[in-house]
This record gives structure tokens, sequence and C-alpha cells, in this order.
């Protein structure tokens, strides 16, 4: 498959003196760089999001008895301002 890359000058004048010195076409140098690049890449596995409920599994909720500013006081350490 043909396609155009935009490479900069010095990498590319790298890669060319590269391919001359190891008697390669530039593809094979850019084919070789790609595959190692790729090959080295970690497998992405899922994220798993920790568990860190409170309470009971399938309990009744222990924030529920809370009213909204009793809350805000849990959470901000000091009372609403009116």
């Amino acid at each position: 498959m043909k396609t155009t890359l935009n490479i900069h000058d010095e990498l590319l004048s790298r890669a060319k003196r590269h391919a001359q010195r190891t008697g390669r076409p530039l593809r094979a140098v850019v084919e070789e760089g790609l595959r190692l690049v790729l090959s080295s890449e970690p497998p992405r596995g899922h994220y798993h999001l920790p568990d860190h409920s409170m309470g009971e599994t399938g309990g009744r909720d222990p924030l529920e008895t809370y009213s909204w500013q009793d809350l805000r006081e849990l959470i901000y350490g000091e009372p609403e301002h009116q």
C-alpha cells in the first residue's frame, strides 16, 4: 500500500543513512521501525474501577438519612452560610 507521511527532515536523513549503511531500502527500515514500536506496545486491558463501596452489599444506603446540608457539612467541615 502506498501512503504519504510527513517526517521531520533530520529523522528522514538519519533513516536514509541507516538504510544505505545496512544495504536495505528506506521502506524496509521504516517498516522495521514500525514493527518494533508496535510489538513493544504493552497490551491495553480494560480499566477496572476499584470498589470503595460503603455499607453492606444490597443493604440500606448509609447516606439516605442525611440532609443535603448535613452532607455538605460532613464533606467540607463547615456549615453552609445563609
